[in-house]
């Protein structure tokens, strides 16, 4: 198996073979978060315009993600795994857009096999890869907006890559070296209560979940689901 690293949009439409794309703040928490309060699936776009139209034509229930942190106005959430975590989304089909992980995912057009990916459900991601064998493996850390490396995913890469390698990573260290990093520290400023400190706290929560997130086309667009293994 070959495991490549990549970073960011440029990374995405380069990868080739069973490709994972990375966002830990918060894409890819606040799905594992809404699959485990029940919800059926997830379809992925790049663009908010593209959410209400497809709500409009009755492709989903909810509509959830954000423009620079921020919940769009006419979004039913925002991007944030904790204002998701007592939310009842039973059989709800939610169309999500963020401005890093489901861009990535929209942008992986040469992947033959897609996962989104992030802390949460590392352990279930690595599972999934294992069970598949596939002789390529693109990790893609989609960074700030799909554009600046970040912390969180780059770490989240070299994470799973140990992983698959048969090394044993401290997961305390993998915490730390993020907690510090320039990502992280928006948690900590009052000032934006888009960014509450409980998402970071969350994300940071590794294996969390017993899933992973399994991504297909369906009817031309991206459909993520909860893999069980």
């Amino acid at each position: 198996m070959e495991i490549r690293i990549a970073s960011l949009v440029d990374g995405a439409q380069s990868a080739e073979g069973l490709t994972v794309i990375i966002d830990v703040f918060r894409c890819f928490t606040t799905e594992a978060v809404a699959f485990k309060n029940g919800a059926e699936k997830i379809v992925l776009v790049a663009e908010i315009e593209e959410a209400f139209y497809l709500r409009n034509q009755g492709v989903g229930d909810l509509l959830m993600g954000e423009v620079g942190g921020k919940r769009p106005d006419g979004f039913d959430f925002g991007n944030s795994p904790f204002e998701l975590m007592d939310q009842n989304l039973d059989g709800k089909t939610i169309i999500q857009s963020t401005r890093a992980g489901t861009v990535g995912i929209t942008a992986a057009g040469k992947a033959e096999c897609l996962y989104g990916g992030s802390l949460a459900v590392a352990s279930a991601t690595v599972k999934a890869i294992e069970r598949l064998s596939p002789e390529i493996v693109t990790l893609v850390a989609m960074g700030l907006e799909g554009q600046t490396r970040s912390d969180e995913d780059e770490q989240c890469a070299l994470y799973l890559r140990n992983i698959l390698q048969g090394r044993t990573p401290s997961k305390e260290a993998v915490r730390n070296l993020i907690t510090v990093g320039e990502e992280s520290q928006k948690y900590d400023d009052e000032s934006k209560p888009q960014w509450p400190p409980q998402d970071r706290t969350m994300a940071l929560d590794i294996d969390s979940h017993d899933f992973a997130l399994k991504i297909v086309k369906e009817d031309g667009l991206f459909v993520a689901r909860p893999e069980y293994l």
